[in-house]
């Protein structure tokens, strides 16, 4: 068998981007972990902001039953993000953990599943989520090489996880920026119109943003919008 950190820089390298590479993870683990032809399916569950949701799956039938975890807000892999271990099911009908999501995908013919969580450097969490439609489908050699896929793969999901977070960070510093150039702007026009000093234009805004329940900077737009037609632009000198 190959090296589980020389196949996932194979498999890396013959990938392009974090989602292909991701994917292909999916794929590669079902593959070997199936058995006799009979096929398993493999979903990878990234936990960030509070909402799960799969961003790779091997097959439509992984999306769902992952997507009916998150409907019950708890199951296998939920778990094995939150509190950071492999988690083994042997037979669903036999496991009391979590018997209603249990009886909800017992219909599509799950018997057995094997979650296993990534190593993340932030609050965000992540774990590959594999079901068999046998009972006792997994050994300890399969969760040892899950376990092997998941850690090698952990390095480049942080890096893709650092990297989302730094967009948000300039997303919600740029809408911050853009709302305080409508305040600002709104207060200038209010201090023109009232003869007023620029606090007490600000103590209007506020006045008129609290009577009638409306957010400051959609109160700001308003007082733009009655003095010009003009879109409201937010620069930034380099």
């Amino acid at each position: 068998m190959i090296a589980v950190n020389e196949y996932m820089r194979d498999l890396l390298l013959e990938t392009h981007d974090l989602e292909s590479f991701l994917n292909a993870l999916t794929h590669v683990s079902a593959q070997a972990l199936s058995e006799s032809g009979e096929p398993v399916h493999c979903g990878i569950t990234l936990r960030r902001h509070k909402r799960a949701g799969t961003v790779a799956s091997n097959s439509s039938l992984a999306q769902e039953l992952d997507e009916i975890q998150y409907s019950f807000g708890e199951g296998p892999c939920l778990s094995a993000c939150k509190e950071q271990r492999t988690i083994l099911i042997n037979d669903i009908e036999r496991d009391g953990r979590w018997p209603a999501y249990f009886e909800a995908i017992s219909s599509a013919g799950v018997r057995s599943m094997l979650a296993v969580p990534f190593s993340l450097d932030s609050e965000d969490t992540a774990a590959i989520n594999i079901y068999s439609m046998s009972k006792n489908a997994f050994d300890q050699q399969d969760v040892t090489q899950v376990e092997g896929y998941a850690e090698q793969a952990s390095a480049l999901l942080n890096l893709a996880v650092r990297l989302a977070r730094h967009r948000d960070n300039e997303e919600n510093l740029r809408l911050a920026m853009e709302s305080r150039t409508t305040i600002d702007l709104a207060v200038g026009i209010i201090m023109g119109q009232n003869k007023c000093s620029q606090e007490r234009a600000v103590e209007i805004l506020k006045s008129a943003s609290s009577s009638r329940n409306i957010k400051l900077r959609h109160v700001a737009e308003a007082v733009i919008a009655s003095t010009t037609n003009q879109p409201i632009g937010t620069h930034f000198d380099a």
